[in-house]
């Protein structure tokens, strides 16, 4: 393993362990561009948490794009674009599916209400979506085509998920990634989501939050049996979803951090790589 390699890997280890754990199922030769997309996605979607100021944000934003947009030796000296752009290149991966998702993670940095489910559910498949789809045609780009509106279910919910994980978090800073429209039929608000208690609305929304994203689990699920072994790697997160989904809904969700044991995380991920999904 190259330099470059390691760190990028560890990148991924630190910022997404969930993502890391999954990528030591796919083949040996393919886990090195694995790591790569999965550090990108870490990389843009910590952003906020790393540069103080939406503006400052998007100067960064645009590095990427500008990096991606030249590609070849662009970036030289920060591993993750070095690695990015040679797994660009190597697979043929499309360029727009990375403006689009730069293009998303700009709503991550301002404190603008998500307006709708349907805006929710564009950005999941501008975010999560799209890297299950390029993860997946790095595994192979002969079938990955054939399931990408499995790819669009499944980063909904997974995307979904993770937001409902980050929920103490969005709070904190006045963020809500709970779409207005949801707000207002469970009687709450952006505003008064994101304050205090969050109101007597805030647990009905987390519940139609919940809701949304088993629905997309479900959709998922029903199609996941007829993935061929090669792309299920891609996939894999996706076996922990619905064991965090039952944890928040147990939990506190918009004060403590829903956690899987990792002996747990380990076992799903064994037994969907193994196994993959049965049909429903």
């Amino acid at each position: 393993m190259s330099e470059i390699s390691k760190i990028v890997m560890d990148a991924v280890r630190a910022a997404d362990h969930d993502r890391y754990l999954t990528a030591l199922y796919a083949p040996a030769d393919k886990r090195d561009a694995l790591f790569s997309l999965y550090a990108f996605n870490a990389e843009i979607a910590g952003i906020r948490d790393r540069i103080h100021g939406p503006l400052p944000g998007e100067v960064r934003l645009q590095w990427w794009r500008d990096v991606i947009a030249a590609g070849g030796d662009a970036g030289a000296g920060h591993p993750v674009a070095s690695s990015l752009n040679a797994t660009i290149a190597a697979f043929k991966l499309p360029k727009a599916a990375f403006e689009n998702m730069l293009e998303a993670r700009i709503f991550d940095l301002y404190d603008d209400p998500m307006p709708s489910r349907t805006d929710l559910e564009g950005y999941c498949g501008e975010t999560a979506a799209a890297l299950i789809q390029l993860a997946a045609m790095v595994l192979d780009p002969i079938e990955a085509p054939r399931f990408a509106e499995l790819a669009g279910r499944a980063g909904c919910a997974q995307a979904m998920t993770g937001l409902l994980l980050l929920l103490p978090l969005h709070r904190r800073r006045g963020q809500c990634f709970v779409p207005a429209d949801i707000l207002a039929a469970a009687g709450s608000s952006p505003e008064e989501f994101v304050a205090g208690d969050g109101g007597p609305g805030a647990r009905r929304a987390v519940a139609a939050m919940i809701a949304l994203a088993r629905e997309h689990l479900s959709v998922f699920e029903k199609g996941a049996a007829a993935l061929p072994v090669s792309l299920r790697a891609s996939f894999l997160p996706l076996a922990l979803s619905r064991a965090y989904l039952a944890k928040i809904e147990r939990g506190s969700p918009l004060d403590g951090v829903a956690r899987l044991a990792a002996l747990r995380r380990h076992w799903l991920l064994v037994r969907r790589a193994g196994k993959g999904w049965p049909p429903l």
